[in-house]
Order: C-alpha cells, then sequence, then structure tokens
C-alpha cells in the first residue's frame, strides 16, 4: 500500500515537473513572457530580460527538458557595471532574492560569472548598509504601510547601483531574510549581521521577523525604525533552506544536479566572466539621498495651552467615531449622524467638551488636565500637540506633571484618553480625578433646537463591577433597538482606593454654575451615585488615587458607543486590558497614515485640511464675506434652494477667477473628502468667476478634477460639492452666497494658507491693563438684606408683595433658588424672557425664528447672551447688578411684575437698581 501511494505521489510530482512554458515564449525576443491573460487569451507584452532574476532558474529548467533553444538563455541581459572595482551584473530591483534565489537550488562554480554576480551583490548590500547607518539585506518584502483591513503591504525594495529601477534610495527595509540569503555567499559577515538585526527587536517568537523599515515619510516622529511584524511562509522557507546549504553542506544543489538533464546543461551554468565588457552606468543622481538614516522629524502643530486668537481644530475618526479636539481641551464627540457630548460653536470661550478635574484632597486645589474648563492666565507650561493620528496635552501643577494622550481606535468606536501623572514631590500625594461630559446621544440639530427637552429620554446605568457607566436613549418601540453610550475610567496599577459615579448634571454642578465652577469638583467625598431617568444627564466618574514620589500612574478615560447594551459591555471588558490600550496608539497612526494615502495626501497637507476645518467650525470676521456685503444682504434661507443648496450644513465657498488657481480647487476637493471621511458635512460651492470666454474652459478643468478625485456621486447633493457658473447668478444671489458662508475663500487673494493665515495673525489692540487707584472699600457701608417679612406666602426664597403685584425674590449667597424662576416681558413685536437671575435672551415677532439673543435653555447654568457689568473706575472691582454672569457680595432683590422685572443690589456702598420692561415705547 505504501509503495502505490509512494509510486502516485512520484507520478503526480512528475507531471508537476513537466509544466509547459512554451506558450510564454516569444520567437521574437527569445524571451518568456510574465504572464497570460487567460480572458483574451494573450501573452503579456513584458518579459523576463535579465540574467539576475528568478527567471534565470526558470529559463535553465525549460532549456534543460528542451522546451526552450538555447539562444533564450543568452537572450538574458547582462548589464555589466563595476562596484568597488568589482564587475557586477544590474538587475531590475537590485534585490538579495535577484540575485540569490537560485543559488538554493542551482550550483555556481568559483570564478564563474554567476558566483562573481553573487559576490558583489553581497558586497554592494554590504557597503549600502553601511554608507545608511543600518543593517544590510534589501529585498522584497512587506513593510510598515497598511491597507484599509491593517494588513502589511508588500514591494520589492532594492539597492541604487544595483538595481535599474528609479526610487530605489526613497526606501530603505530591510528585510532579515536577505541576510539569511546571504550566509551561501558571506556566512561571517552574514552571522555578525543577524546579531545586529536581533539587536534591533527583529527577531520574534517564530524567528527573525519580516522586515525592519527605516523610510521615513512611514514612521511616527521620533521613531528610528519600525519593525513589520509578520512572517511571511515563502520567505521562511527560503532562510530555512539557506541554512540547510550552508550547515548541510548544499543538499538541494546537490539533489539539483541529480537530475541527468540538469547535468546536462551544467555548462550554462559556468560562463565565464568575459575579459573585455562594455561597463553600464546608472543614474546615480536619481538615487541621490541624506547619509545616514535619522529619526523623523515630523513637525506636529504645536499651541501653547488655549493660548490661540480663535480655536484650532484636530479632526480625528474612524469613519464612523468622530472626535474634535481645540488645543483648549474643547470638542466634541459624535458617532455616525449623532452627537454623543454637547457643543456648541463658540469661538470665544471654547467651553464645550469631555473634561477631567483633578484636585488635591490635602491642598483642595482644583485643575484640570486640560486648560479648560479650568484654566488661568496665571497657567503656565500648558502645551497642545496635534497630529493626524491623535492629540496630546502636557500641563504643570507645581510638582505634579500630567500628560493627556487622546487617540480614536480604529477597530471599535471608542476613544481612548490616556493620562500620566507624575508626582515628582518627596512625599505621597492623595489625588481625585473627576470626569465630566454632557450627553446628547442626537442629531446635533436636535440638541441645539430644544436640549432640555431631547434630555428627558436618555437612561443612565451605573455598572460599578466594570467601573462604568452606560447611558441610551429609551426607545419609541418595543422593537427599536437603540445605542449605547459607555464611560469608563480605568486606574492602572494599585493606586486607586474608591471610586464613585455621578449622571445628574444639577447635582454635579449646583444651580447657576458651569463646569469651570462646579460645585462638586471642590468637594471632597464621594459623587451621589445618582442614576435612572435623570432630567439632565451627564457622565461623571471619580476615583481617589494615591501618588508615590517619582512613580508614574496611567489612568485611560474611555468614552464609547455600540449598537446595544451587550456590545457596549464587550467593549468595556476589551478595554480594560491595558495591552489592548496601549495598542490603539499604534493602530490609530497606522489607520492615519492609511486613510492619507487614500487621498494622496500628506500629514502636511492633514495640517492644511484641520486649520480650514477650524475656519469651519469657528468662524471669524476675517475669513467671512465684507460686513458691508453681508449688511446688505436682505434675502434668506430659502434664496439657496434654487440652486439645489439646502443651507441646513456649513458652506465653504471658493471664488476662482483663473487657471492659475486650479490648486485651490485640487486642495478644497481634498480637504471636502478628508472632512467627511472625518464626520465633518460641509457643502463646498466652487464659484467660476473666471472672465468672459474662458468659464467654460475652467469649467471643465473644475468637472475634470472633480471627477478624478471621485467626486462625482457628490455633485450637487447635500454634504457635497457644488460648482457654479458666476454668469448664471445675479448679483443677488452671490450677495446669499458670500453672506451665508462661514468660510469664504477668493483666489484673488492669495493662496488658502496665505488666506488662513490672516484668521491668526489680524492684529487685535491689546486690552488696556487696569491699574487700581485705591483698595475696595467692602465696608465701606453696612451690607443690605432686602426686608423679605412683608411678602405674602415667604417659601424661603421668595413672596408676593402686599399688593400681589409682583413676586419678589431674595438671592441670599450660596442660596440659589431650586430652577430659573422667570418673567415674560412681551408685547407683539418683540419680547424678552428673564429669569430671576438676570439671564435673558430676547426676539422679535417670533420667540422661535427671530431671536435676536441666544436660548441656551438650561435651568441649571441658566446661561445668557444679555448681561450688564458694573466696575468701580477707582478699586477694579466688577460685578453685574444681577446675580449672574458676575456675583457681587451680600444679597440681591428680583421683583417680577406684569410686564417687568427690577433687579436691586448694594455692592460696596454702591446701590443698583436695573430695571426690564417690555412695554411699547413710542409711537411705533
Amino acid at each position: 500500500m505504501r509503495l502505490k501511494i509512494l509510486t502516485e505521489l512520484e507520478q503526480r510530482l512528475n507531471d508537476h515537473a513537466r509544466m509547459d512554458f512554451a506558450f510564454l515564449y516569444s520567437e521574437a525576443t527569445c524571451l518568456l513572457s510574465v504572464g497570460y491573460n487567460c480572458d483574451t487569451n494573450t501573452a503579456d507584452k513584458s518579459h523576463y530580460d535579465l540574467l539576475p532574476s528568478e527567471i534565470r532558474l526558470t529559463s535553465f529548467l525549460a532549456i534543460a527538458t528542451n522546451q526552450l533553444p538555447l539562444k533564450s538563455w543568452y537572450a538574458l541581459g547582462r548589464l555589466f557595471t563595476t562596484i568597488d572595482h568589482d564587475t557586477a551584473l544590474m538587475s531590475w530591483s537590485g534585490s538579495m532574492f535577484e540575485y540569490l534565489m537560485p543559488n538554493l537550488v542551482m550550483p555556481t562554480w568559483p570564478g564563474c560569472l554567476l558566483d562573481e554576480m553573487s559576490q558583489s551583490a553581497v558586497k554592494r548590500q554590504i557597503h549600502w548598509g553601511k554608507e545608511r547607518g543600518v543593517p544590510w539585506g534589501v529585498s522584497e518584502s512587506g513593510y510598515h504601510a497598511f491597507d484599509v483591513q491593517h494588513n502589511y503591504q508588500y514591494q520589492a525594495f532594492g539597492v541604487p547601483g544595483l538595481g535599474l529601477r528609479r526610487g530605489l534610495a526613497d526606501d530603505m527595509v530591510i528585510a532579515p531574510y536577505a541576510t539569511l540569503l546571504a550566509l551561501m555567499v558571506s556566512p561571517y559577515k552574514a552571522c555578525d549581521n543577524l546579531l545586529s538585526l536581533e539587536k534591533n527587536g527583529a527577531r520574534g517568537e517564530y524567528g527573525f521577523y519580516e522586515a525592519l523599515d527605516y523610510t521615513p515619510s512611514r514612521l511616527a516622529t521620533g521613531q528610528l525604525y519600525a519593525v513589520v511584524q509578520s512572517w511571511m511562509a515563502h520567505h521562511q522557507g527560503m532562510a530555512f533552506q539557506a541554512l540547510a546549504h550552508v550547515l548541510l553542506n548544499a543538499p538541494m544543489t546537490e539533489r539539483f544536479m541529480s537530475s541527468t538533464a540538469f547535468r546536462s546543461a551544467s555548462l550554462l551554468l559556468q560562463e565565464r566572466v568575459p575579459d573585455a565588457v562594455d561597463l553600464y552606468s546608472p543614474r546615480r543622481h536619481f538615487e541621490s539621498h541624506e547619509g545616514r538614516v535619522k529619526p523623523v522629524r515630523y513637525e506636529p502643530r504645536i499651541f501653547s495651552g488655549a493660548d490661540t486668537p480663535v480655536p484650532e481644530v484636530q479632526l480625528l475618526s474612524n469613519g464612523h467615531y468622530h472626535l474634535m479636539l481645540t488645543p483648549g481641551g474643547g470638542g466634541y464627540s459624535r458617532w455616525n449622524n449623532l452627537a454623543l457630548t454637547r457643543w456648541r460653536s463658540d469661538t470665544t470661550r471654547d467651553n464645550w467638551g469631555a473634561f477631567c478635574y483633578i484636585r488635591d484632597s490635602q491642598t483642595e486645589e482644583v485643575w484640570s488636565n486640560t486648560w479648560h474648563p479650568i484654566g488661568t492666565d496665571a497657567d503656565s507650561g500648558d502645551e497642545a500637540i496635534f497630529t493626524d493620528a491623535g492629540a496630546e496635552f502636557r500641563r504643570t501643577f507645581g510638582s505634579l506633571s500630567v500628560r493627556t494622550q487622546i487617540v480614536v481606535s480604529p477597530e471599535d468606536d471608542i476613544e481612548l484618553r490616556r493620562l500620566t501623572l507624575v508626582h515628582r514631590g518627596r512625599l505621597p500625594r492623595d489625588l481625585e480625578l473627576t470626569t465630566y461630559c454632557e450627553v446628547v446621544l442626537a442629531p446635533d440639530a436636535s440638541d441645539r433646537a430644544h436640549p432640555a427637552f431631547s434630555n428627558l429620554f436618555i437612561q443612565t446605568e451605573i455598572n460599578p463591577d466594570r467601573e462604568a457607566i452606560l447611558c441610551h436613549r429609551r426607545p419609541r418601540s418595543p422593537d427599536e433597538q437603540t445605542p449605547c453610550m459607555l464611560h469608563m475610567v480605568v486606574v492602572h496599577g494599585n493606586s486607586s482606593k474608591s471610586i464613585s459615579f455621578e449622571t445628574d448634571r444639577a447635582r454635579f454642578l449646583g444651580r447657576g454654575r458651569t463646569p469651570s465652577d462646579a460645585q462638586t469638583a471642590g468637594k471632597n467625598g464621594a459623587l451621589s451615585n445618582t442614576s435612572g431617568a435623570v432630567l439632565d444627564p451627564i457622565l461623571a466618574i471619580r476615583h481617589a488615587i494615591t501618588l508615590l514620589p517619582g512613580q508614574p500612574v496611567t489612568i485611560d478615560i474611555v468614552y464609547g458607543i455600540g449598537e446595544s447594551r451587550q456590545q457596549s459591555l464587550a467593549l468595556l471588558e476589551k478595554y480594560r486590558d491595558h495591552p489592548i490600550a496601549d495598542r490603539i496608539f499604534e493602530l490609530a497612526w497606522s489607520h492615519s497614515l492609511v486613510v492619507l494615502r487614500q487621498m494622496n495626501a500628506s500629514e502636511d497637507d492633514a495640517t492644511l485640511f484641520n486649520r480650514l476645518a477650524s475656519a469651519v467650525l469657528y468662524p471669524c470676521q476675517e475669513l467671512r464675506a465684507d460686513g458691508q456685503i453681508i449688511s446688505r444682504n436682505r434675502r434668506g434661507q430659502s434664496g439657496l434652494w434654487g440652486w439645489a443648496i439646502s443651507g441646513d450644513l456649513p458652506i465653504v465657498l471658493l471664488s476662482i477667477t483663473s487657471e492659475e488657481s486650479i490648486a485651490s480647487v485640487t486642495t478644497l476637493v481634498q480637504a471636502h473628502r478628508y472632512w467627511r471621511q472625518k464626520g465633518l458635512e460641509v457643502d463646498l460651492v466652487i464659484l467660476n468667476e473666471s472672465p468672459g470666454g474662458y468659464q467654460q474652459i475652467l469649467q471643465n478643468q473644475i468637472m475634470d478634477l472633480i471627477y478624478a478625485r471621485s467626486g462625482a456621486s457628490l455633485l450637487d447633493q447635500s454634504g457635497g460639492i457644488f460648482v457654479r457658473n458666476g454668469e448664471h447668478l445675479s448679483a443677488e444671489d452671490k450677495q446669499l452666497l458670500m453672506s451665508v458662508a462661514c468660510l469664504y475663500l477668493d483666489d484673488r487673494a492669495g493662496g488658502l494658507s496665505e488666506q488662513l493665515n490672516q484668521r491668526i495673525h489680524t492684529l487685535t489692540p491689546p486690552t488696556r491693563r487696569f491699574i487700581a487707584h485705591a483698595a475696595a472699600q467692602r465696608n465701606q457701608h453696612v451690607d443690605w438684606t432686602p426686608d423679605s417679612g412683608k411678602l405674602r406666602h415667604f417659601n424661603g426664597y421668595g413672596g408676593f408683595s402686599e399688593d400681589g403685584r409682583e413676586y419678589q425674590i431674595v438671592l441670599s449667597e450660596n442660596q440659589p433658588t431650586p430652577a430659573p424662576w422667570s418673567n415674560v416681558l412681551a408685547n407683539p413685536g418683540f419680547g424678552s424672557v428673564i429669569s430671576e437671575a438676570g439671564q435673558a435672551y430676547s426676539w422679535y415677532e417670533n420667540a422661535h425664528e427671530y431671536r435676536l439673543t441666544p436660548w441656551e435653555n438650561d435651568p441649571v447654568s441658566d446661561r445668557s447672551g444679555e448681561a450688564f457689568y458694573l466696575r468701580d473706575e477707582e478699586s477694579g472691582a466688577c460685578w453685574s447688578p444681577t446675580v449672574l454672569p458676575v456675583r457681587g457680595h451680600g444679597d440681591y432683590l428680583t421683583r417680577h411684575g406684569f410686564g417687568y422685572s427690577v433687579f436691586s443690589h448694594r455692592e460696596s456702598g454702591i446701590d443698583s437698581e436695573l430695571d426690564g420692561t417690555g412695554r411699547r415705547t413710542g409711537g411705533g
């Protein structure tokens, strides 16, 4: 039975060995084609035409078996050159594989052409490694770049001077299997090189890795090389065969020559080096390089805290989960079309986002890991570092240094904020870390329209076993499955002492407060662990930890979302694992390179795209249309509909007048694709305003460019690209477009970068420093206390006046009303709603459609766009005549009457009374 099996196996192997090469042979060139197209039944027009390649093994086999004529061997090109006074043959790529792979089975004879070729190739490889200051051994291999599935990419690499292909010096990828092949030629030098490779981390559990990639364009800042951590079967097979060749006295070549057919053709392998040859001179100027390999010095964007004229942004995304950050630590988190955290476009304050408070339990000092929410002008050493892979924030508070690294996972819909705390004092330090973010879980437009109503349908759940909080929007029907948001804080090591939770914003902040002065942030002890159907949901987790001197503590703050509760629980389990969390940082960097490569963009391009996005998310006067144009516009959003533009999304308008500015169109189309991948939806409008007779030429160029960039499917679609000919628009249409564009670019004003620089270089007059001429006189008069004794139905906060015409509220310090107690001041054409704290919003005719000042709909913080301030010009003391925004000392009295409200206060001997009325005045 065994004999029969072996006989059948022998027959099958013989059948494989007798493969037919004749259909690949070209009589015209006497060469083998590189392949065959089965669909068209034609051989490829390209041929293997150089002796230093794998074709010499195939060609020899076909000649020895009488499939090819002898002349086909001599038709293989022999391009001679000299390397360090030695004769060498040029190959296409200059890779070790081309020169040495056939030697695994085919013998060489000392002094013969093939042996000299192998020797000189290895010498050149060694010299190239020394020249670049790295281990040697270049061949075709995987390298440190990835496809969308994060698989390593593969390419033929080689050495300049050996290879004909241009650009060989652009890459520096060292493949250990190339050195193992060189054992057959120079065993001692190869062994030394293998030791160097091992010292550089090139050896893993299953032997030497695929490669070390020293190419700067594929490395992170400060990185010298990256290990390609894979093992390719055919490379490992060649490595084992090379080891067998050296250690077992070349058994495969002995087997090769045991074939009668191969022995009969062996004279082909003994070809001598010609006495006189024409030398080929490679064009070395194509192979210039900068000498020894150095660590990458890509310059990220670095900001000193929040000290920028307007907020700059960094967009991070995995295609579904989107994160925006500013140098101050503000920003938003979104998932597909859902806003996860609350955010408003506030160019002045930029105080929305996910934050982390740090409180010293002994000194009761409170800071935050980023400039927001607790930052002062006295803070020093603040730094924000932005790259396309992530963001990093650094702060120092005396002996405490805080480093925050933020990335979005390419694998799952989560963001990871890693804090590293280092205490450089002499004694242990007890700290409390408290996270905070406001939950939305709804489209951003819905939240902006009515946040208090939107909040009512969110349910929170504390999961103490996983040190996490889950929240979801209650389903509208039993069959509806709603996504589940998650938040977790993991303290690695044994420094955590206790953990508590909070999901009620009113309990966390306190009435009349904001995240910058949250009452819970400054209080010692556990949070309330409130959860369920809270009216105003947040996610807050507090860890009490102890820092030992000089020992770093790592805290992972995770936000994310799953399509179901079960999926979110699985994510919580996954990212509690420290090594898995570590892996995100490497994956995020690789993913960013993959995305940019797909767009044919560089990291410098990404920097420009983010600068443009800053102007979209935080519009500024310098990059909008001239104020006179905006004031002349008399048309509303509906005027855009005739041009298929909804006006619901931010509009970026580029006015282009000449073909010379087509590069700006290219950049903006690229930027638009980048923004879409990062979750930023924008209507890009390109207005062709070239002079008469040239419009169609430029129009065709613009359209061709969009089609070439795969943007055709986005033409005239919401969130897409709109190309309009200026001749077809009226002056009013153009005026409307320019007025509503949050970013208006005109090629007559210079390049994109030049126009963006106006945003940050526009000079603003410095604030005049106040010089106090006298000390504040707080005790000049006795504090004033409103008389509440005569109020009817007084409830501790307020009551009705004796005549019943007013409701009077006494606002003592640290005793705000439980909710805004408001008054409506209105007449048929104008109105205002004003709270007991003086916070108001006003409208004209329609309270929803024609708001004159913002309506925050925030019963906790009671924020407003209307305020009055008083300042003592002698002492510099500042306060407001109402409780908010700047409360003075002592009590306030608010009187709400029919159509009016009056606010009274005494501050440092100064009595103030503010009267607001909704009565119609004059004859209008």
